[in-house]
């Protein structure tokens, strides 16, 4: 069922962002006059196909990875000339230009009705105020501590752990100062922090930004009793299942699953640890190895075991939300933040500052896909933003094969007065052809490793 409900997810979140990007080719080719042959979602065989009065052919097909709009150009075959004026090739430049580019815009918008919706119906979320900090830590040195409510990063606002995270992000790799404003609980008047980085994060595979500093989130005090255990993690190897109440470990009793549990395992990669449960009438000894996992310059366990939910006070709990109109430039400037830090991103991680091991590919997706459908609607349409975003810039990029190549094309011919020579688009295209498939051969490569890890 899990499964089903995965691929549901992703299909939906595939479907959704291909149909939007290639009908913004559609709807911009035909306000150019162009005539559309056939606007198809999805390759492979068609599943379902259709045509309307002007001739289109609309098709929905077997694979769902991918779309296209085919056009009338005398490039790909005979045109009658009775519709020679319809045909791609024959519109002026800017017009190309324009059909080109309507595609990937088409991206960024779609992201901006989800963030509206999300900023409209409002977001209940919890407070950044500081768990208790690991000692010897970047945040340790720089003097926060338990309590601390997190209010800008940068000089942005912080008003969620998620605004703490993506802050945090843009300083992946770099080196120097990050500038932290907090407030203690009682305290009127926030303080500064300088926090000092040094090639932070720079190439690790799967960076925890929030960790790594030694941070953690402000929790109540939380029964350890297991609420989930992961059926391919160490915690189900060694024998521990949900509903075990966790008394002690390596014989020191426990009662608080964040300040005393998640520490112990964290501290105990690869070594074995006892845990004494409780499960139903009996007091069981179990051992367990952790895994291990790297952050920063430290090795750390974890088990693949959670525990059960619990309730925020009311004074930790925070609704984020706008009238319509104020979301509107909400949701245009995080939809222009992600999309810089997107582009930064790759930057860093063409340069090495960031590992391409973080390149994810099709598998990937859709597990996040079906995560983030389970956790609500308020994640799914956020996972739905930023996938819109990553494939509207992933288009733009001056690659041939992708939108961005055919409009540096198309550029180059607006300033010289006439096209690239059929060779240099020839050369271009094979490049181009050989990156995107390296590139996408590398990301399913890196979630095949992902599963295995």
């Amino acid at each position: 069922m899990d499964l089903l409900f995965t691929l549901l997810a992703t299909v939906v979140a595939l479907g959704l962002l291909v149909t939007i990007h290639e009908y913004g080719h559609f709807w911009v080719a035909r306000r150019c006059g162009v005539k559309v042959l056939r606007f198809s979602v999805g390759f492979g065989s068609a599943l379902f196909r259709w045509h309307d009065k002007r001739g289109t052919e609309y098709v929905i097909a077997a694979i769902p990875l991918g779309g296209y709009v085919k056009m009338l150009d005398e490039r790909e075959g005979p045109v009658d000339p009775a519709e020679l004026d319809q045909a791609f090739n024959r519109k002026d430049v800017k017009q190309r230009i324009a059909v080109v580019a309507a595609g990937p815009i088409a991206n960024f918008l779609l992201a901006i009705v989800a963030f509206w919706l999300i900023a409209v119906f409002g977001v209940t979320t919890v407070a950044p105020v500081l768990g208790p900090v690991t000692p010897g830590s970047v945040a340790e040195r720089a003097g926060l501590n338990e309590g601390l409510e997190v209010i800008e990063i940068d000089g942005v606002k912080t008003r969620s752990w998620h605004d703490v995270n993506l802050q945090l992000i843009r300083r992946l790799g770099e080196s120097g100062q990050l500038q932290l404003l907090g407030k203690e609980e009682g305290s009127s008047v926030p303080q500064r922090y300088t926090l000092e980085l040094q090639d932070w994060l720079r190439g690790a595979d799967q960076p925890d930004p929030i960790s790594a500093l030694g941070l953690t989130s402000w929790q109540p005090q939380i029964t350890p009793r297991l609420g989930e255990v992961s059926e391919d993690g160490a915690a189900y190897a060694g024998g521990l299942r949900k509903g075990d109440l966790i008394l002690a470990i390596n014989g020191q009793p426990v009662t608080d699953w964040v300040r005393e549990v998640v520490p112990a395992i964290q501290a105990s990669a690869g070594e074995p640890l006892v845990f004494e449960v409780q499960r139903d009438a009996e007091r069981l000894s179990i051992e367990v190895v952790p895994a291990v996992r790297s952050a920063e310059d430290r090795q750390v366990g974890f088990v693949g075991a959670g525990v059960d939910a619990f309730e925020w006070p009311d004074h930790m709990v925070r609704t984020i939300d706008y009238n319509p109109l104020m979301a509107i430039p909400v949701a245009v400037n995080k939809t222009w933040d992600m999309t810089v830090l997107t582009l930064d991103s790759l930057k860093k991680m063409v340069t090495g500052l960031v590992s391409a091991k973080n390149l994810s590919g099709p598998i990937t997706i859709a597990k996040v896909a079906g995560a983030s459908a389970k956790s609500g609607p308020e994640s799914f349409l956020s996972f739905i933003a930023y996938l819109s975003i990553s494939l509207g810039v992933l288009n733009l990029l001056p690659i041939p094969v992708l939108d961005g190549g055919h409009l540096v094309y198309y550029s180059a011919e607006w300033i010289r007065g006439k096209p690239l020579s059929e060779r240099i688009q020839a050369w271009g295209l094979q490049i181009g052809l050989t990156l995107i498939v390296g590139v996408m051969v590398f990301a399913i490569y890196n979630d095949i490793s992902r599963l295995g890890g």
